[in-house]
């Protein structure tokens, strides 16, 4: 796991490490913090990382039932957003204080910012495994209507790393 002992270096590694710089605060869909769906039945469910997730920052996690933030070990508290992308992007940037948002997922939170065309920068690590039926992050979305381009791409270890920007 990134940040602990041993592991792996090269492409990959460097592109992971390059993903947590700067990084002042994220935002999470939330299936990207934890299967639970509906109301939330109790607060016994605490995310798919233990006790202490790999973020160290304020998580802003969007979804339609409210729940008090919870605080975790290593400085990451999760706070739940239920007014949408806009209010989540606002909390994260006031709390990153001049520091990136990095908005980690799913497929569905990376479509939403990118329609709103509030990312800046987009890290896609392709590997070559099939997975069968999922979430498309790139049906029905006009890439070069929306401003973005291909800024770098790396064959890597274990997948290509395709970096996309916004201009303009």
């Amino acid at each position: 796991m990134f940040g602990q002992q041993g592991g792996a270096t090269g492409v990959d590694d460097g592109f992971a490490a390059r993903g947590f710089e700067n990084v002042g605060a994220s935002i999470l869909g939330r299936n990207m913090f934890g299967p639970v769906r509906g109301p939330w039945r109790d607060e016994s469910w605490r995310g798919w990382w233990g006790d202490e997730p790999p973020y160290h920052v304020p998580v802003f996690v969007l979804t339609h039932h409210q729940r008090p933030p919870l605080e975790m070990k290593g400085g990451t508290i999760f706070h739940f957003v239920t007014g949408g992308i806009g209010e989540a992007l606002d909390r994260a940037r006031q709390a990153a204080a001049g520091r990136d948002v990095r908005i980690g997922g799913g497929v569905a939170t990376i479509r939403q910012y990118l329609e709103a065309r509030a990312i800046d920068e987009l890290h896609l690590a392709v590997s070559p495994v099939v997975l069968g039926k999922g979430e498309n992050l790139f049906a029905g979305l006009d890439w070069l209507a929306l401003g973005y381009e291909v800024a770098e791409h790396v064959g890597g270890e274990a997948a290509m790393h395709v970096v996309i920007t916004r201009h303009g």
